[in-house]
C-alpha cells in the first residue's frame, strides 16, 4: 500500500483534472485509469521476472504522451469555440496519460517485484487494483466535493492542457537526466 501511495499521490489530481475535463466521461476516465496504472504494474511484473531493468531513456520516452495530448489540446482550444478541451480521447487515451505520467513507477515496482517473488507479485496486483479503485472515487469526491468541486471544474478543463505538457516535459527531463548518471 505504501508503494502505491508514494507513487500515485500525484495521480489523485490527475485523475480529478480528467475528469473534471470530462466529467460526462467519468467510466472512460476509471476505465483508462485502471488500464494505465493496469499496464505499469504488468510491465513492472514482467520486468522483475525477468530481470530487466527499463533504462531511463525509455521511461523519459514515454513523456512525449502527455506533451502531445496537451500541446494538441492547447492548439484546437480555439477551434473548439472555446469549450472545455477534452481531457483525453477515450479509454486508450486516458490510459496513456496514466502510462506517461507513471511511466517512473516501473522503477519502483520492479525492485519491489522482484523481491517478493510470482506470489507477492499477484498479491500486489490486487492491493494495486483496489487502491486504483480508491484513487478514483477520491478523485471524483473531489471533483464533485460542495465547496471544491465547483472551482475543480471550473479552472482544471483550462489547466489540463499546460499541467499535460508540463508533465512530458518533466518526465523527459527526468529520463535524461537519470541515464546520464
Amino acid at each position: 500500500m505504501a508503494a502505491f501511495a508514494a507513487t500515485n499521490v500525484d495521480g489523485l489530481f490527475l485523475t480529478a483534472a480528467l475528469l473534471s475535463a470530462a466529467p460526462q466521461r467519468l467510466r472512460q476516465v476509471v476505465a483508462g485509469t485502471f488500464l494505465g496504472i493496469g499496464a505499469l504494474y504488468a510491465a513492472s511484473a514482467a520486468a522483475s521476472l525477468v530481470a530487466l531493468v527499463v533504462p531511463p531513456w525509455a521511461v523519459a520516452l514515454l513523456g512525449l504522451l502527455p506533451l502531445g495530448i496537451g500541446l494538441k489540446q492547447l492548439l484546437s482550444r480555439g477551434e473548439a469555440n472555446d469549450e472545455a478541451p477534452r481531457a483525453a480521447h477515450g479509454v486508450l487515451g486516458v490510459a496513456a496519460i496514466n502510462i506517461a505520467f507513471g511511466g517512473d513507477n516501473i522503477g519502483v515496482y520492479t525492485p519491489l517485484f522482484a523481491s517478493g517473488g510470482p506470489a507477492a507479485i499477484a498479491i500486489y496486483g490486487i492491493v494495486f487494483a483496489l487502491l486504483t479503485g480508491v484513487l478514483c472515487w477520491l478523485a471524483h469526491r473531489l471533483v464533485s466535493h460542495p465547496a471544491l468541486g465547483a472551482p475543480v471544474r471550473r479552472h482544471a478543463p483550462r489547466l489540463v492542457p499546460w499541467v499535460l505538457i508540463g508533465l512530458g516535459l518533466w518526465i523527459l527531463a527526468e529520463g535524461l537526466l537519470l541515464d546520464r548518471g
